[in-house]
């Protein structure tokens, strides 16, 4: 097992300033208004909410458009995709895109096996199902379906979020999201009949599920808010204990309950052989204090291992009372030490795999530790035992990103999966003793992979930090500035990019054009330096390298303004955002996907708040509402300035970053943007933050964001293949 004790933890400071609603009347945007657009965009009202953060006065005129289950709300989205998907009809070619996109997604993909019970289970998927399917097969017999998430709903929007076997492999707990939520219900069945065992669970949410042996399993949620569930605050989360065969009001609550064990996040995981529930508690999405309880000793209290929440820590596995924690305290890049349930003093710790000048991560499987090395977001993979022995550096298939090298002790071998930019995920079989590597399962995607090349380069950002950057494109590229090319950037909370195979970029690429990845300050590359030059009032910096590594771009040649489009999602989105209205002449499209957009109110829906160790909050200090509101991106859009293209594009059911953000930016852009170019927002109904998209919609996004690129950078035609 290896268990994140996750994310995190820096309190939150006490808030002043608090934003007062003024008033709550409504009027409209007059036709005048509009017609300065060559756009007949869908009048959105304005009203005459005005907050107050340290006697500064600010508006904010969309504010109804927080409520996602008025009427009003509902109407504006249906009248917004009318225009985006009116708009998007006209790309002549975009069927074109679809139809290539479906034909190089569909092939089989197989996901590694892993052990349960008599049964070895896989994931695979046949090409173009929406949901990946669970198989399962005992011994050398014939593999058979096992659990179908496309029987879970009609349109594929019904998602498999986990699956958890209790010890024996005879029960599975699975949970399930609906519609693309972070909530969840948590599904038992007996796993051979297949039958539930009882009634399901319901509100769960930002859990794993955790087995104490066969009779029942750990798990967390928050209270149900009040108002609506998919944007109400959630702030205390708690540690549940369901023994198996009884109601989910009778199950015991195990941490999390008091003021004092109040966390915005907390979580629980068992160790392999029963003997200690490991707890993690946390207030933001760094750093996460962490306790121990003796599950042997029905009545032994909390142990605290570390109390004070502002360095990271996560449970690799244990042997005996010896326990293994990756984490950076005192460590930036992180290290591997080993700590005695029986005294967790911090002078009797022992470091097992020191820190490097590389960010390292640890996995265990098959009786050995593997070190997961990044060396400029490239992986290094080295085997070790448990007393910190070298056994061997692995050797990996080529240069890119791996991932897996996790299992069982008694497994005896392990697997991981390889990928980069231009080769699919391939699964390999690992045989630790030997250190032997053989390929288990090779996609079979219809493109050759050597008609393609990837280069890293390092450029220099605004204050002369070297930033790398991959940038992926077809062999025989010319360096003429007129390639149609896609910057792709996150930079936040430790958030490393590294190579990965998409079948939309590889379209992109295919129809000519350019990928670019900056690894920015912000993410978590070169360790806990580089995502801390990143947050709070140094988040300028991740706007810079990302202007940066555009201006790089275009000084290459590789592109030019009218050729360039910048995305990203989540914290990405915020990226695009701001950077889109700070230099809104260096692209010519902008794509900003579920994206942090109000950054003064961010804070007040759902786990917002727990995001404050990255961006500070406009109620912390005036000096932080000064900060994040001169690059908060609904804020900062001006009357007459010409934005690039935009197509804004969220779902209704996020309720990670609410669609608020984004229909507030979109309705700013509406209103106030000079200029031809068209300010759009794609509203994915019965969709979430991104995890679990069926894979038909995966394809139309995918198309609609290509086509819009492609159409705005003045491509009339698509080049023949």
């Amino acid at each position: 097992m290896k268990y994140a004790v996750s994310a995190v933890a820096l309190a939150l400071l006490t808030a002043c300033g608090q934003p007062q609603d003024t008033t709550k009347s409504t009027d409209t945007v007059t036709a005048a208004e509009t017609k300065a657009h060559p756009f007949t965009y869908p009048l959105t009202q304005k009203g005459e909410v005005v907050d107050s953060y340290f006697d500064t006065q600010v508006a904010d005129p969309y504010r109804w458009l927080e409520d996602d289950r008025s009427a009003e709300t509902g109407s504006w989205v249906k009248e917004q995709n009318k225009v985006t998907f009116a708009y998007l009809d006209q790309i002549g070619y975009r069927d074109q895109i679809k139809q290539r996109l479906e034909t190089l997604w569909n092939y089989e993909k197989v996901g590694a096996p892993f052990k349960e019970g008599d049964y070895s289970y896989f994931f695979k998927n046949d090409g173009l199902q929406n949901q990946s399917v669970l198989y399962r097969k005992k011994g050398d017999g014939e593999a058979e379906l096992f659990l179908d998430p496309n029987t879970f709903s009609a349109d594929g929007t019904t998602s498999l979020a986990d699956v958890s076997f209790s010890k024996d492999g005879k029960v599975l707990a699975y949970s399930i999201s609906e519609g693309g939520s972070d909530w969840r219900k948590i599904i038992i069945i007996d796993t051979e009949s297949k039958k539930e065992l009882e009634t399901q669970l319901v509100d769960v949410k930002f859990s794993g599920v955790s087995w104490k042996g066969n009779e029942g399993f750990f798990y967390s949620s928050y209270d149900k808010p009040e108002g609506s569930e998919l944007s109400a605050k959630t702030d205390q989360h708690k540690l549940y204990y369901h023994k198996l065969g009884t109601a989910q009001k009778d199950d015991v609550l195990v941490y999390g309950g008091t003021d004092v064990e109040k966390h915005r996040y907390v979580g629980g995981g068992v160790t392999d052989d029963g003997h200690y529930l490991i707890v993690s508690a946390a207030n933001a999405t760094s750093g996460n204090k962490v306790f121990i309880k003796d599950l042997t000793a029905p009545d032994s209290a909390f142990v605290t291992v570390y109390a004070e929440g502002s360095a990271d820590f996560e449970f690799v596995d244990s042997r005996g009372d010896e326990l293994y924690f990756v984490t950076n305290l005192n460590a930036a890049n992180k290290k591997l030490v080993k700590i005695n349930a029986k005294d967790v003093a911090q002078d009797k710790w022992t470091d097992v795999i020191a820190e490097t000048a590389n960010v390292l991560d640890v996995n265990k499987g098959a009786g050995f530790l593997f070190a997961h090395y990044m060396v400029d977001a490239i992986s290094q993979v080295k085997q070790y035992d448990y007393d910190g022995k070298l056994v061997r550096d692995v050797t990996l298939p080529g240069v890119g990103t791996v991932s897996g090298f996790g299992g069982k002790t008694k497994d005896e071998q392990v697997y991981f999966s390889f990928t980069n930019y231009n080769t699919a995920a391939t699964t390999f079989a690992f045989e630790p003793k030997a250190g032997e590597s053989t390929v288990y399962y090779k996609p079979a995607v219809k493109f050759n992979s050597d008609d393609y090349e990837s280069k890293q380069v390092f450029y220099t950002s605004k204050d002369g930090t070297k930033v790398p950057m991959i940038i992926t494109h077809k062999k025989g590229v010319q360096l003429d500035g007129n390639n149609p090319t896609l910057l792709y950037g996150y930079g936040g909370f430790n958030v490393s990019l590294t190579p990965a195979f998409s079948v939309a970029n590889l379209v992109w690429m295919e129809l000519g054009g350019v990928y670019a990845v900056p690894n920015l300050r912000g993410g978590g590359e070169y360790g806990k330096a580089w995502h801390d030059a990143g947050i709070q009032q140094k988040k300028q910096n991740v706007f810079d390298d990302f202007i940066a590594a555009g201006e790089y771009l275009i000084a290459q040649k590789y592109t030019s303004s009218d050729k360039l489009a910048i995305r990203g999602g989540s914290n990405g989105g915020l990226l695009v955002g701001a950077v889109m209205t700070q230099r809104p002449d260096l692209m010519k499209v902008a794509i900003p996907q579920v994206g942090v957009l109000d950054m003064l109110r961010y804070h007040t829906f759902t786990a917002g708040a727990g995001w404050a160790y990255d961006y500070g909050t406009s109620e912390q200090s005036k000096e932080m509402f000064d900060y994040i509101k001169g690059y908060s991106p609904v804020h900062n859009v001006k009357q007459g300035v010409a934005y690039p293209a935009t197509l804004v594009t969220t779902g209704d059911h996020d309720d990670r970053v609410v669609p608020a953000h984004s229909f507030k930016f979109a309705a700013e852009l509406q209103a106030k943007a000079g200029g031809s170019n068209p300010q759009l927002i794609r509203i994915e109904t019965n969709a979430g933050h991104g995890a679990g998209v069926p894979v038909s919609k995966q394809i139309e996004l995918a198309t609609d964001i290509i086509g819009f690129s492609l159409f705005n950078m003045g491509v009339k035609e698509l080049p023949k293949q």
